[in-house]
């Protein structure tokens, strides 16, 4: 038995549920890979699952590892798979990724971007996954559309302006002072400091409103919208009489993350046409510090948990 040190969660609540174990490693049964994690992304779902917000729609088993997104080099290969091999650099989805050690199935992985470190390649998966569905699979997004990106400096942000600019629509995003370089930076026309501008009352008419800040973003992304405009939302329903009275139309998913995706964003990546941002790490031991950050809505990019060099 070969013994490896995980993140793990007993019970809903509070950072203070993510404990530092030993278990044993997994192993790659058919159509999987082992995959040492070099990186782990921390997503704002991971918090939510672990305090317990999502339970009556995506209850979890306990105990668990907390997070998907990940990045390292495959350390086995299980039956039937042919289209990776041991050695090789990868980034996706893994089931349960503060790990050193995760298993994640061939069709949610892809060989990781040649430009980017582990600990970029981790911030990728579901957060581009999520920005690229939203605005191409819901949203229809086509060139020369006007989009309204809420919450631009995020990890879902990010890359939601960028590949709105690389499908040529005008891109418009919202961010706190702090990070308003850094979005016009990625490609935004126009960003908007929330904390001093109500957004409806300086953006009108879009076509399209990618909605990832949930509260009272939500209103405020309605009142931007034009008559019979989109907005799609990963973070809560508006007010259902104020989607009635604009005449707009809401979509609301959850990503799937796919390998075609993620070649996609390696193809994207390597040629320089969008970039990422990390915002900050920590080794594995410090996931509760990871958490208590992501919480607090922490700025630009993801955080991510360093886990081998």
């Amino acid at each position: 038995m070969v013994s490896i040190q995980t993140i793990r969660v007993h019970n809903y609540g509070g950072p203070e549920q993510l404990t530092l174990e030993q278990i044993e490693r997994p192993v790659a049964r058919e159509g999987e890979v082992l995959v040492r994690v070099h990186a782990a992304g921390v997503n704002p779902v991971d918090w939510k699952i672990r305090q317990g917000f999502l339970k009556d729609f995506r209850p979890m088993q306990f105990p668990y590892i907390p997070g998907v997104d990940i990045a390292g080099v495959i350390e086995e290969v299980g039956q039937g798979v042919t289209a990776f091999q041991k050695g090789q650099a990868v980034y996706g989805q893994g089931m349960g990724a503060y790990t050193e050690y995760a298993v994640a199935s061939v069709s949610t992985i892809a060989l990781k971007p040649q430009k980017l470190s582990f600990d970029e390649a981790a911030t990728i998966p579901v957060g581009a996954t999520t920005a690229w569905q939203g605005l191409f699979d819901y949203g229809k997004l086509e060139a020369g559309q006007r989009v309204l990106i809420q919450g631009a400096a995020g990890g879902v942000g990010l890359f939601a302006v960028q590949f709105a600019r690389w499908k040529g629509a005008h891109v418009i995003g919202t961010a706190s002072r702090a990070n308003v370089d850094f979005v016009r930076s990625l490609g935004a026309e126009t960003v908007v400091d929330y904390t001093t501008t109500a957004v409806e009352q300086v953006v009108h008419d879009v076509d399209l409103v990618f909605d990832g800040v949930g509260g009272n973003a939500l209103p405020s992304s309605v009142q931007a919208l034009k008559r019979g405009g989109t907005l799609v939302t990963i973070a809560g329903q508006p007010p259902a009489e104020l989607v009635k009275e604009r005449d707009v139309h809401v979509e609301s998913f959850s990503a799937r993350v796919s390998s075609e995706l993620l070649q996609t964003f390696a193809q994207l990546i390597d040629s320089g046409e969008v970039k990422v941002a990390v915002a900050t790490t920590f080794p594995l031991s410090e996931a509760r510090q990871a958490h208590q950050l992501s919480q607090s809505g922490h700025g630009q990019g993801r955080i991510v948990l360093h886990i081998a060099d």
